[in-house]
């Protein structure tokens, strides 16, 4: 392994409950001031940092990275670049954006082989007509824009292809386009030759004769190919071609397509542009695979063609009856592709997966996975759980890039098989040493995301990720932090796996200001385990990157919120930036409003807050609410003394207000007794609470808890075999004065529910860990009412469910904790 000594400081890192001395890097700089300048400036601050990166990027030998979201088009320029180049040449470590990728979906993918296209700005000609004037100008500007987003874009070189299901058949060849068709290369002296011709014939020349020149000058070697798009002979014959584009066979006029695919031409050329509006009027005398093909090359081009989209996919409407297997899969990349699904094709698309899965490849399961994902198709589970029972039974004999492209589907689905999770465990953690990056990402990220956890899958993550770390975008390293604080799993390497990402942060903070989710996706995954590098916190909570939040698709503010309040809650001594307090008030009511509609409500909740007013004596000694509104979940807050009986503290209570109203309270002579002298000792809460209470209240109440006074009721012995005997009540506690409450104990009871757990679990996830710990930390006892125990429970007398509540509210172990 290659080792590369480097000297850097070291950013602050708060570990709580360890003080663990874990590396925490920050981008190479030469000084504190150049990296207050990189904060201030990221996107200026880039050029330098960049340029170190790439000098210290070692790459393994046969090391490849998969994915790209430029896909295959990227793999053509590459594969003709890298005839040219040694083949061993290390890649530069710069920029991929993941752009909307990450906003509309949400999961890039992949290319082969992908380097940045050479394209040099095309020189206008001393004089020439109008038409080629607007050609030089359109693709000169087109140029410059290109090479602008390309000295962005981290470069990935892959081994792997997302085309490769079209290996399997024959039939692709006349659907799509092959660039690994064998082509004899043309001597330099005949591409001279026809450029000669070009210039001296200019306007001329025959259809026929100009769509051959274009098939010989495709045929050019790769190193040549490029310089001749900024050629103006060339450029005179793209404009001889787009005057004469009527006159052209539709055969012709593909294989120019195909040439203009080989020869690297913009996207955004005038002849393209020409072409593309004679494919449109054409498309109802075209064949189904012609269509295909042409829309296959617009792809190859990175063209975006929606109008001839939208006329292909009414056209396979109107014969969906005559499609064949491969015809139906290309489609499917196509719609995939175009990232755009016509509603009109879903059922048919159901229809079709249903009719042929058996008789699909396992690659082409793939790549219609891959395609429903892109265009954001939804599909019903049956059809989706068709799919994954197929691939459960097969997985080993699948491509890792193919079975990448099902779990996308799979989380996309929301759906957690199990059987083919299972078998995931099995077949995937050998293959993590040889996976890119991405392909990494995305199967951690399957399993945080349908809450999943396999050690072996994770532990082989955290062991390959360290010496990959430095080919992640700043959405991969978000992505692997969250998974694994999700999950709530740090792994035997936990030191070097986290320093690793942390490092790569710091890097890739120049894109933060474009991306502010990736920031904060990973930061709270690094909360949940109870990490926060404090240099990165306080750029996340400036003023200036909160306000790039804002203009964000997502809703922020509530990550920042819960990174925020936990901050504070785990890090007293952090002095960085914190969130205005304008911000906590909207937050916090907008907490509250969404707990008072969503979760209080819940059965489990309602039920549970119920029983225990009844069983310690009313509303003032139970408060459902939020503890800690950042994480978004509810509390059943009791006090104790330390000798066991309840305190009452929830004397302003808007709930008991409004139950005191609504039932009313007669006046009796011994309750105005009780209100002048104060309550007798031989009452208890409980039956004061029973005297306001109406008729209908009182049905089912006549089996009582044993009081609070009785110890042998807590012991373990006694278990939930709790038998009140009738007229029992539970003893009074003594009298408490307002101003001062005696020292006790305070729980925080957990009603959970399955999605606070891993799938098939008990293990809680990284945010309900996170919550459990901070109560603690602020002085609560946490009491759980775990979901496999309380959910039972439901449909048991109250009896029970009062017995199982007893025995978990005064567990003598709770005031020995708080003691």
């Amino acid at each position: 392994m290659a080792t590369v000594l480097i000297c850097r400081r070291f950013p602050r890192l708060s570990r709580v409950t360890t003080f663990s001395t874990t590396a925490k890097y920050k981008a190479e700089s030469g000084s504190s001031k150049s990296d207050q300048k990189k904060e201030e400036d990221p996107e200026t601050a880039n050029t330098v940092t960049e340029s170190a990166a790439t000098i210290q990027l070692l790459n393994p030998l046969d090391y490849r990275v998969l994915y790209n979201p430029t896909a295959y088009a990227n793999s053509r320029v590459a594969s003709q670049q890298h005839a040219a180049r040694s083949s061993g040449q290390a890649l530069s470590d710069a920029f991929t954006s993941p752009g909307t990728a990450q906003v509309q979906h949400p999961f890039s993918t992949a290319s082969s082989e992908a380097l940045p296209p050479l394209r040099n700005v095309l020189p206008k000609p001393r004089s020439k007509p109008l038409l080629e004037q607007t050609t030089s100008a359109q693709l000169s500007a087109a140029q410059t824009k290109e090479e602008a987003e390309n000295e962005k874009m981290e470069t990935h070189n892959s081994k792997e292809d997302p085309r490769m299901f079209q290996r399997g058949r024959p039939e692709y060849r006349s659907l799509s386009y092959d660039k690994f068709e064998p082509t004899e290369t043309l001597p330099l002296e005949e591409g001279d030759s026809i450029l000669h011709s070009v210039a001296v014939s200019e306007g001329s020349q025959s259809p026929g004769t100009i769509t051959d020149y274009f098939r010989k000058l495709s045929r050019l070697p790769v190193e040549q190919r490029t310089a001749l798009v900024s050629k103006p002979r060339f450029n005179t014959l793209c404009c001889d071609a787009a005057k004469n584009i009527c006159l052209f066979s539709t055969s012709d006029l593909i294989d120019i397509l195909k040439a203009c695919v080989r020869l690297v031409v913009p996207p955004t050329h005038p002849l393209l542009t020409a072409c593309e509006h004679e494919f449109c009027r054409r498309v109802w005398d075209m064949t189904l695979d012609q269509l295909l093909l042409v829309a296959d090359c617009w792809r190859c081009l990175e063209r975006s063609v929606p109008s001839y989209l939208s006329i292909l996919f009414s056209y396979a409407n109107m014969h969906w009856k005559d499609l064949t297997l491969p015809q139906f899969v290309q489609l499917i990349y196509i719609i995939g592709e175009g990232r755009r699904s016509p509603a009109d094709l879903t059922q048919k698309v159901e229809s079709m997966i249903l009719k042929c899965l058996d008789s699909f490849t396992l690659e082409e399961v793939g790549a219609i996975c891959l395609g429903l994902f892109k265009s954001l198709s939804g599909i019903s589970d049956h059809v989706m759980k068709k799919i994954a029972d197929r691939v459960s039974l097969q997985m080993e004999g699948m491509s890792t890039y193919a079975l990448v492209n099902v779990l996308k589907m799979l989380r996309y689905a929301r759906m957690g098989h199990l059987p083919l999770l299972k078998e995931l465990g099995k077949v995937i953690p050998p293959r993590i040493p040889t996976t890119n990056i991405q392909g990494i990402m995305h199967i951690t990220l399957t399993c945080s995301s349908l809450h999943y956890f396999d050690e072996g899958i994770m532990a082989a993550v955290a062991m390959s990720l360290p010496s990959k770390v430095t080919y992640c975008r700043s959405k991969d390293a978000a992505k692997f932090l969250w998974s694994f604080g999700c999950l709530d799993y740090e792994p035997p390497n936990e030191e070097e796996f986290y320093s690793s990402l942390i490092e790569q942060m710091h890097r890739k903070l120049h894109e933060f200001s474009k991306f502010p989710e990736h920031l904060l996706t990973g930061l709270l995954g690094l909360a949940f385990v109870k990490r926060f590098p404090e240099e990165l916190i306080d750029y996340a909570l400036r003023d200036k990157f909160v306000q790039k939040t804002r203009g964000s698709k997502y809703e922020l503010r509530k990550d920042l919120f819960t990174l925020s309040r936990s901050v504070e809650i785990e890090c007293p001594s952090y002095q960085g930036s914190r969130l205005p307090p304008q911000l906590y008030r909207e937050m916090i009511e907008m907490a509250l409003n969404f707990a008072e509609q969503e979760i209080y409500v819940r059965p489990e909740i309602v039920e549970a807050t119920s029983l225990l007013e009844s069983m310690l004596g009313g509303p003032a000694y139970v408060k459902n609410h939020m503890i800690l509104p950042h994480t978004r979940s509810s509390d059943l807050e009791v006090h104790l003394a330390m000798d066991g009986h309840p305190i009452p503290f929830n004397l302003k209570d808007p709930v008991a207000d409004k139950k005191l109203k609504d039932i009313g309270v007669s006046l009796t002579d011994d309750l105005m007794t009780q209100l002048i002298k104060g309550r007798s000792n031989s009452q208890s809460p409980v039956e004061v609470e029973n005297e306001a209470r109406t008729p209908g209240q009182e049905r089912g109440e006549g089996a009582r808890t044993p009081h609070v006074g009785d110890r042998a009721a807590l012991s373990a012995d006694a278990r939930l075999q709790v038998e009140p005997q009738s007229g029992c009540c539970l003893e009074a506690p003594p009298a408490l004065t307002l101003n001062r409450q005696p020292r006790g104990v305070k729980l925080a009871i957990q009603v959970s529910n399955r999605n606070h757990y891993c799938y098939c679990s008990k293990r809680l996830l990284g945010l309900h860990s996170l919550k459990r710990r901070q109560l603690r930390q602020l002085g609560y006892v946490v009491v759980e009412l775990p979901f496999w125990e309380w959910f039972p429970l439901l449909k048991r007398t109250r009896s029970e469910k009062l017995s199982y509540l007893h025995y978990k509210v005064f567990d003598p172990a709770l005031l020995s904790r708080a003691g």
